[in-house]
């Protein structure tokens, strides 16, 4: 047996098993529900439960509190319908979702972005395609079963030129993965990756001014973006926030400045919240998303694409559509949930 599950207002519908996720059954049969982690951390597949009935597994109440499920709130990536259900979600893309690959890769380079950043560069297999949306990102499938996600950090036109992906991973002293990447891994080791995943990506259709807002290597998926919007010519004004504990946590100023130069429509504001004497930081300093808030107090007509720790997403969604009549359905974001947010 298994239930239909129908997504207005598209009105597209999937059908999924008992047993299983609606976010899983959908992303099976191609249709995009926005998401993040994937593990009940995040929120970002958090929809309303027009009809019908879905029992949850485990999450954390950050992500869906009590008070939400009673107001008729799912998270579809551990929602199991129990009947024919009618969820609502605005940000459901288009048919003919790019399709989900594993395949090898080989470690190109390594290169030390700041002290505790690292751009890992991957070699894809020659004899296949990798598609993806700017933005999206990877799962590394690790040899216990554990999977790391990691947003591309290149514009899927580079493809062209050097079938390879680029990567901004940050230390997390412990972490079973990122201890071995800067650690023992080097070039030429082979590793298993799994996707393209996500639903943060450029919304072709709108003509709307953009705010980015970017914590640490939240970066990643938003240089993609950008490179992506110089590729295509695309040209509605973008003012993009950086935020960073201290300078050099701005790992690629250099980069952002060189698009400035090259894309008139581009503006880059770096906020930097602990800066010491000794960084001699003369820009913005506080939270990123309040630096926001500060130029933009009306965001009513605005689109925001925010990536970065869950704490920075959280906040600027909760004050931009209290504050800055930001329309909830014009916030797109990834929260990079690590292994121990998951917990």
């Amino acid at each position: 047996m298994t239930f239909n599950i129908t997504v207005e207002p598209s009105g597209r519908s999937f059908t999924a098993d008992p047993s299983e996720a609606m976010l899983v059954a959908g992303i099976r049969q191609g249709i995009g529900l926005p998401y993040g982690c994937k593990d009940g951390a995040c929120g970002s597949c958090k929809c309303r439960l027009v009809s019908g009935t879905v029992v949850h597994g485990p999450h954390q109440s950050k992500a869906l509190s009590a008070d939400e499920e009673a107001a008729g709130y799912v998270l579809t990536c551990c929602g199991v319908a129990q009947s024919d259900v009618v969820i609502e979600s605005r940000q459901v893309t288009e048919a003919g979702a790019l399709p989900i690959k594993k395949m090898p890769v080989r470690v190109s380079s390594l290169a030390r972005a700041s002290h505790d950043v690292m751009v890992l560069r991957l070699q894809l297999p020659a004899a296949d395609t990798f598609q993806y949306h700017a933005g999206q990102y990877v799962e590394f499938l690790l040899r216990d079963g554990d999977r790391r996600s990691y947003s591309m950090a290149n514009a899927p036109h580079t493809q062209s030129t050097a079938p390879q992906i680029e990567l901004h991973l940050r230390h997390m002293p412990g972490g079973k993965f990122t201890d071995h990447v800067f650690g023992s891994m080097k070039e030429k080791d082979i590793l298993r990756i799994e996707g393209p995943y996500g639903s943060f990506f450029l919304r072709e259709d709108s003509d709307k001014p953009i705010v980015m807002l970017a914590s640490g290597t939240g970066f990643a998926p938003v240089k993609a973006i950008l490179e992506h919007m110089r590729f295509k010519g695309i040209a509605r004004p973008v003012t993009l926030y950086w935020g960073g504990r201290r300078p050099d946590d701005l790992y690629q100023q250099e980069w952002i400045l060189a698009q400035a130069a090259a894309m008139p429509q581009l503006t880059y504001v770096p906020v930097v919240s602990n800066a010491l004497p000794e960084d001699h930081w003369s820009g913005r300093t506080g939270f990123v998303h309040q630096a926001v808030l500060q130029d933009f107090p009306d965001l009513s007509g605005h689109e925001v694409y925010a990536c970065g720790a869950p704490i920075v997403v959280e906040s600027a969604k909760r004050d931009f559509v209290a504050q800055a009549q930001l329309p909830t359905e014009a916030f797109f974001a990834d929260s990079f949930t690590s292994a121990a947010d998951k917990l």
